[in-house]
């Protein structure tokens, strides 16, 4: 094991989650939310893939999620070896050929850990072991997938078919004879029955060379776009921005498509110590543990004869009861709600199909809007008005700026707020205020160590917030 090189987790940091709305939005996918226990999946993911043997993460994100992955990253004390940022979704494919050149630029032998960020894991030790066991063969060039050992007839998953002779329960990579799309329920019994078969669980164990050689043989349109977005990346405030001109002309495929459906230097890594992608909000049910009468719940949630069902508030002063439900989820936010049976939960996608198509915002958008320089919620929405909560991170600024259509009055009520107004700048303390008259050029700044926390109150024609005009920004932003 001392000759095989570092593994270099790729995480995959992208999607949307909307088969977990409303937990999971557009704007804030689910790989960022506390979903089991009190860590993130994203940093579940980050810390599954570290220790002895392991290089530092390289992540691939998009621009509005940026400044939340570093945010996670520095949470989870882990400093990333690169994060990319990708100009606009292109699938997995392009994701993955991006990274193997970015790191075959520094190091052409190096073993990539291709994975989502969003799965769940609860044995991380026997994973990082599966994926030691695994580096031989892809230190070989080989190209390694995880396979899942299956304990249902699972429709919503691919498949993997073992060749002959290979042993599903294995602890070293096997022959892998196929890759199958996902079953209707009667092939998925037979598969299941068969024991031949493991679920495909997306994460992919490769070295940089033999992926580059991979696409140049099977998809060898992506090559030369994806080496020019990472051959015209530009360094921005600790990422990496693959060129948007370049990747604007990437095909968008996945890699099962691309590459692996393809290629014949094939093999598996069974594993059978418990894995989900988290994939609905019945796999969020069955991986918290539902208690003895079947149900989960929140710590606002009360069940009265319940059997069977998940219930959950995301916000701390709204109850949520369940009365004589049996095989439900409910799942309450601040702004949206759902109501389902569990065997349907497959069909959340579709409500949010359905919202987007009404125009309605909670179908993409989180109620708590995460900036870099903190977060906000509106608490009040009326006619010419707005009142807002605003946290302010210890150090950090946002853009100098003024609007065309509000005015602004901000309460400070906890820590202090350094406030430029004009050519005037202030320090405002708990219970103080500060009025912004329309057309004022404006910053608010937290000079302390805590967090702070002010209430906007905003007036005028218009509160959209791309009222924005922005003079100077430390993060960069247009």
């Amino acid at each position: 094991m001392t000759d095989t090189p570092l593994i270099h987790p790729v995480i995959l940091c992208g999607g949307s989650g909307t088969r977990l709305w409303p937990l999971s939005r557009q704007s804030y996918p689910k790989q960022f939310t506390p979903l089991i226990g009190d860590e993130t999946l994203f940093q579940a993911s980050v810390r599954r893939l570290s220790g002895v043997g392991f290089a530092a993460p390289v992540v691939l994100t998009g621009e509005p999620f940026r400044f939340i992955v570093l945010e996670q990253l520095a949470a989870a004390q882990t400093q990333p070896q690169g994060v990319l940022i990708e100009p606009e979704g292109r699938n997995t494919a392009p994701a993955v050929l991006a990274a193997a050149l970015w790191l075959a630029s520094r190091d052409a032998n190096a073993l990539m850990l291709v994975a989502p960020s969003d799965h769940v894991i609860p044995d991380a030790a026997a994973f990082r072991t599966a994926i030691l066991a695994a580096a031989p063969r892809a230190a070989a060039g080989d190209l390694v997938t995880f396979g899942i050992h299956p304990t249902r007839a699972e429709t919503g998953y691919g498949w993997l078919e073992l060749a002959e002779g290979a042993d599903a329960s294995a602890t070293t990579p096997q022959a892998l004879a196929r890759f199958v799309e996902k079953p209707d329920e009667a092939n998925a019994e037979a598969m299941l029955a068969a024991g031949s078969y493991l679920w495909n669980a997306g994460i992919f164990l490769l070295s940089a060379r033999a992926v580059i050689a991979a696409f140049e043989m099977h998809a060898r349109e992506m090559i030369a776009p994806v080496r020019a977005a990472v051959d015209g990346a530009q360094d921005d405030l600790g990422f990496t921005r693959l060129n948007a001109a370049a990747w604007a002309d990437v095909p968008d495929n996945s890699i099962d498509y691309a590459i692996m459906e393809h290629a014949d230097n094939l093999a598996v890594m069974p594993f059978g110590d418990g894995w989900s992608d988290l994939g609905d909000w019945n796999a969020v049910w069955a991986e918290c543990g539902p208690d003895a009468d079947g149900n989960v719940l929140s710590d606002n949630a009360t069940a009265l004869g319940c059997a069977g069902t998940l219930l959950r508030s995301e916000d701390g002063a709204q109850e949520l009861v369940g009365i004589g439900l049996e095989d439900m989820i409910a799942v309450a936010m601040p702004d949206a709600v759902i109501v389902a049976r569990r065997n349907d939960s497959q069909r959340v996608k579709e409500a949010v199909t359905a919202l987007k198509a009404r125009g309605v915002k909670q179908a993409t958008e989180f109620p708590v809007d995460h900036r870099p320089w903190g977060w906000f919620e509106s608490l009040v929405v009326g006619e010419r008005f707005q009142v807002k909560r605003i946290v302010v991170k210890p150090g950090a600024a946002l853009s100098l700026q003024s609007h065309h259509h509000r005015s602004e009055h901000w309460i400070v009520v906890q820590g202090t707020a350094k406030v430029t107004v004009d050519d005037e700048i202030k320090l405002i303390g708990e219970n103080e205020s500060v009025y912004i008259p329309l057309g004022a050029v404006h910053r608010m700044e937290n000079p302390g160590k805590l967090e702070m926390v002010l209430i906007e109150v905003q007036t005028g024609s218009y509160l959209g917030e791309d009222d924005i005009i922005r003079y100077e920004d430390v993060y960069a932003r247009t």
